[in-house]
């Protein structure tokens, strides 16, 4: 099947700065009871809500980003009409809200932090809220561009949510995480002595998941403890709870404000990664060490001639102090995982107290998990903060 040629472009040259993800939920609310369909292998266009007679639009997508909506055979333009104002009115403009959600902690949260200029807030969770464990709930506030569709407004919290919480996972002590969109199903022991297959998942009150404005502060105020302090020793117990650097205002400032749109991707990236490597760690040594250097990878051009050199470059720019025979053997261990040659031994369930190769591997594993953290910091504090 021949592709006929491009009609009327429907997305105007105003759009420039239209968030895909957010127009293609649009774009399904208002057109697609199904997730769509194409017409064959040879046209690239997704038709809304189906091929054929019934399409009202047809989408044209340039890697992840919709280039074009052309009209359909079923095309309404009274109706265009309407989601074009949507358009204009329910993505494009927005007023500014505050987020909020449950994330975790590896410290309990016993108190309030909250940016000045970042407008993000760190909550101790509901007296009511589930705790125990290693991952302590706490409350999440942060700012989000509000929709009047509720459905759009939801997506950018979720989002935002997702972000903040993997630039605090860089930022403070120990770990943070969220709950992802997948949930995994496991065989788990209830203590004392009973055995279920659970789903994994949490529930805890929350009042409202958007604000005008941020929650009232707790009585008390989390401690701030001086950068150089708090990253060279471990900061935070489950006595004192969780405490944060003097400077994290600044630095979630820099992330919202400062990065290009191309530097935001790439710390976003690695800020995922960093999150996975953490996630993998039940699973995988190998994949754990893989997405360390990821994480690094995603901050630098790695593609292409001379890869090895620019990683070590960066590591060396922004986390000086590690040998070049380290930076040798984290590389190479890093080709052979990610190119499918080696595990690690830990993962062939050979890895028996001090014997040398694995030893060997998770000194390495421990140094780079140190580096790749230090780089990220330090490349994150390198661009200047913004308004």
């Amino acid at each position: 099947m021949k592709r006929r040629p491009l009609s009327t472009n429907l997305v105007r040259e105003t759009w420039n700065n239209l968030d895909s993800d957010e127009l293609r939920k649009l774009l399904h609310e208002r057109f697609g009871y199904t997730l769509g369909q194409y017409a064959s292998d040879d046209d690239p266009r997704l038709y809304l809500p189906e091929a054929g007679p019934q399409s009202r639009i047809a989408l044209t997508y340039k890697g992840s980003k919709i280039a074009a909506i052309e009209p359909g055979q079923a095309f309404d333009a009274a109706e265009w009409k309407q989601v074009s104002q949507e358009i204009e009115h329910s993505i494009l403009d927005g007023t500014p809200k505050t987020g909020r959600d449950y994330s975790f902690s590896s410290f309990p949260v016993q108190g309030s932090w909250r940016g000045r200029r970042s407008g993000v807030q760190i909550l101790p969770a509901s007296e009511s809220a589930p705790r125990g464990g290693a991952a302590h709930p706490f409350i999440l506030e942060f700012p989000i561009r509000g929709s009047d569709l509720p459905f759009i407004t939801n997506h950018r919290r979720i989002r935002e949510h997702r972000k903040m919480t993997l630039v605090l996972n860089l930022l403070l002590a120990g770990r943070t995480s969220c709950l992802t969109q997948r949930h995994d199903h496991l065989w788990a022991i209830v203590f004392p002595d009973e055995v279920k297959w659970v789903r994994e998942g949490y529930d805890a009150p929350l009042d409202h998941h958007v604000l005008d404005a941020p929650s009232p502060p707790a009585a008390y105020r989390i401690e701030e403890v001086e950068p150089e302090e708090y990253y060279a020793t471990k900061v935070g117990n489950v006595e004192r709870g969780l405490r944060v650097p003097a400077d994290l205002d600044e630095s979630i400032c820099r992330h919202l404000f400062s990065l290009p749109p191309d530097d935001k991707k790439k710390f976003d990236r690695a800020t995922f990664w960093l999150d996975v490597s953490r996630r993998q760690w039940t699973i995988s040594a190998s994949a754990t060490f893989a997405a360390h250097t990821f994480a690094i990878e995603a901050l630098i051009a790695v593609r292409g001639n001379g890869a090895v050199q620019r990683f070590k470059k960066f590591t060396e720019t922004y986390a000086p102090g590690v040998g070049q025979a380290s930076l040798n053997s984290i590389y190479d261990l890093r080709s052979d995982v990610v190119h499918g040659s080696e595990l690690i031994e830990l993962d062939n369930a050979l890895a028996f107290g001090w014997d040398p190769l694995p030893l060997k591997q998770g000194n390495l594993l421990d140094d780079l998990s140190m580096i790749t953290r230090v780089a990220m910091r330090k490349w994150l504090k390198s661009k200047s903060t913004g308004s």
